[in-house]
């Protein structure tokens, strides 16, 4: 491949990005053949990330309940956003064994080494096995066996 050719491509994939932020678009795919044996493959993808919630705690009455100033609101979590949360590299159906009636790859509490299959993500007929990203405990499990799961959803929580 010619650097010339080497630079448009780098322009078009650069195009394809504008064109997702500007239409506020999650993933586009695009395939390029130059000739019989020669083509260009091309998926830009970015991840939504939640808008943050803005919680408002009601005034405590004037007085009437002093112990009610020391009232902490907590906000649930986005596993999303969780340091250790481990997403869905496709979309896809989600195994969490290898096979039905075997034992579960994972379970809450149980340790992990960088690399162990989590799970499976079943895409078009092809069972991928998903990866621990890192060695550690596995804290949640945010899907159910057999669930759909979109592109970037989170499937583990492993600290």
């Amino acid at each position: 491949m010619t650097n010339k050719s080497h630079d448009a491509d780098v322009e078009f994939i650069k195009a394809l990005a504008e064109l997702l932020r500007e239409n506020d678009l999650t993933e586009l795919q695009v395939k390029r053949d130059y000739g019989e044996d020669d083509s260009l493959n091309v998926r830009v993808s970015r991840q939504m990330m939640a808008a943050p919630m803005q919680v408002a705690a009601a005034a405590p009455l004037a007085a009437a309940a002093p112990a009610a100033a020391n009232v902490s609101v907590e906000v649930a979590e986005d596993p999303a956003a969780h340091p250790g949360a481990v997403a869905s590299p496709m979309v896809g159906t989600v195994y969490l064994q290898p096979e039905p009636g075997a034992p579960s790859f994972i379970k809450v509490g149980q340790a992990v080494s960088e690399g162990d299959t989590l799970l499976i993500v079943e895409a078009m007929k092809t069972m991928n096995h998903i990866p621990a990203p890192k060695a550690g405990t596995v804290k949640r499990i945010l899907v159910e066996d057999g669930a759909a799961v979109e592109f970037g959803s989170p499937l583990v929580i492993v600290e």
